[in-house]
């Protein structure tokens, strides 16, 4: 466990967000913070459920030596993201696993705020 003074102090860091329904959960995801997606049954679990899996991964980060990603994204770029062309090959690569591809029901974008103790040098430009 890595002591107090090396995590740093506790800094309020707001993420843009994309939530996407699907007829079975949401899901969500980070594009500042690649790897780190949630689900949840319902929106507001869903908002529970990515705030701490994003303190969770950012704290592991953190434990782990590696930079943490900087929230440089708005919702405008959240969106622009999404809509990348490569995006698109993505999902149609990872749905080719699936039996199914689930239709989207909505997509929201939102910031995200989250608590975590992080030293000021771990935090990537």
């Amino acid at each position: 466990m890595v002591a107090e003074a090396e995590r740093g102090r506790r800094m309020n860091l707001s993420y843009a967000v994309v939530f996407e329904q699907t007829p079975g959960n949401y899901c969500g995801y980070a594009p500042d913070v690649p790897g780190c997606v949630s689900t949840g049954r319902t929106l507001d679990e869903m908002r529970r459920m990515m705030r701490e899996a994003l303190e969770l991964h950012i704290e592991g980060m953190v434990e782990s030596g590696e930079p943490v990603p900087s929230p440089a994204m708005s919702i405008d770029d959240a969106v622009a993201f999404h809509q990348r062309p490569d995006s698109e090959a993505k999902a149609r690569f990872f749905a080719s696993f699936a039996d199914d591809e689930p239709p989207l029901l909505s997509l929201s974008f939102e910031m995200l705020e989250v608590s975590v103790a992080v030293p000021a040098a771990a935090l990537s430009r």
